[in-house]
């Protein structure tokens, strides 16, 4: 590559329920590519072949135009992205996270960021990506699923005290950002859980509560950044706590044992490698009172919000926000 610098498509907003996260992610990553001087387009896939003609209305709260999963495919398919060297996608959540986009990007022969196909709809599905880290020698916590539209609460209550007992976590499967996520305390909360977590797929995980401290390392690279430990202020690290400023503290490096700290970041790389991740990501994990690691997900396309925890981890290794981007792109390129 010549001393230019790349052109950069910016994918924001999107479809899944993290449409809003993501147009806060790339509204820093926007900042950031501005102040490395990079060429930028931005696109909203989700409007197709209707963009807005304005920066702030990619931002907006309100949508500019109708948005469908349909125009993600016209988006992608046209001259928008004809001239840029690599795409950069601030998408979050389902039908961006989960190797759709990638695919369709892959079909238009073009370098993006982040995990290609197969890892990204791996590490979406949260079964799935528990099976892997079990084979690959990381722990988590058991689980299992319901598929069913219709279910006997009772039933699922029943499975429930015959495999771990309660309290429980009852989630999408195939969900970011604890969207569709409750913490049950017992049997008369199931109902509602799977309800809830069905509201956004077709199958709810239901999972052991593990007891103790919440844990993520940021990967970059093939390196594991520093351990940051995640202090909601009150009740359950649910998206409220991670999308309200103040409403979490966030510790980096974590104030853990060595020991522990290590095995976690080789832990991360691990479920990261046993996925086939690549470029960056954030892997979550519940430590218990024993110190013992629970590997909760990996996350492809972790937010680059504000309030974000990449940025952080990139941060205390003295990692500027712009120089994370930058390092993104380059490996990509």
């Amino acid at each position: 590559m010549s001393n230019t610098k790349p052109k950069v498509a910016l994918l924001v907003g999107g479809t899944s329920p993290e449409r809003q996260v993501s147009k806060m992610s790339g509204k820093g990553i926007l900042q950031a590519l501005k102040n490395l001087q990079y060429p930028a387009v931005l696109i909203d896939p989700a409007y197709g072949l209707n963009q807005p003609k304005k920066e702030e209305d990619f931002f907006s709260e309100k949508d500019y135009s109708e948005i469908s999963n349909r125009n993600c495919i016209d988006a992608i398919n046209s001259n928008l992205l004809d001239d840029v060297d690599v795409v950069f996608s601030a998408m979050h959540g389902k039908w961006a996270e989960d190797g759709t986009i990638q695919s369709l990007l892959e079909l238009r022969g073009l370098k993006y960021t982040g995990s290609k196909v197969l890892a990204s709809a791996l590490a979406m599905d949260k079964e799935m990506s528990k099976v892997i880290f079990r084979q690959a020698g990381v722990q988590t916590a058991d689980w299992f699923t319901v598929q069913q539209r219709s279910f006997e609460p009772i039933l699922i209550a029943d499975e429930i005290k015959q495999k771990f007992g309660f309290p429980c976590i009852i989630k999408a499967n195939d969900q970011g950002s604890t969207v569709g996520l409750k913490f049950v305390q017992d049997e008369s909360g199931v109902e509602e859980g799977i309800a809830i977590a069905q509201q956004y797929s077709n199958k709810a995980l239901i999972e052991k509560y593990i007891p103790g401290r919440e844990l993520t390392v940021a990967v970059l690279i093939d390196e594991a950044l520093p351990v940051l430990e995640i202090i909601p202020k009150s009740g359950f690290y649910d998206y409220e706590h991670k999308y309200t400023s103040g409403m979490s503290e966030y510790i980096v490096p974590a104030k853990i044992p060595v020991e522990v700290a290590k095995k976690a970041q080789q832990q991360a790389l691990n479920a990261f490698n046993a996925l086939g991740c690549e470029g960056y990501a954030r892997v979550d994990f519940r430590m218990n009172n024993q110190n013992e690691l629970f590997c909760l997900e990996v996350n492809t396309l972790p937010g680059m919000t504000p309030l974000s925890l990449v940025p952080k981890a990139a941060k205390a290794v003295g990692i500027s926000f712009e120089e994370l981007i930058r390092r993104i792109i380059q490996q990509t390129l």
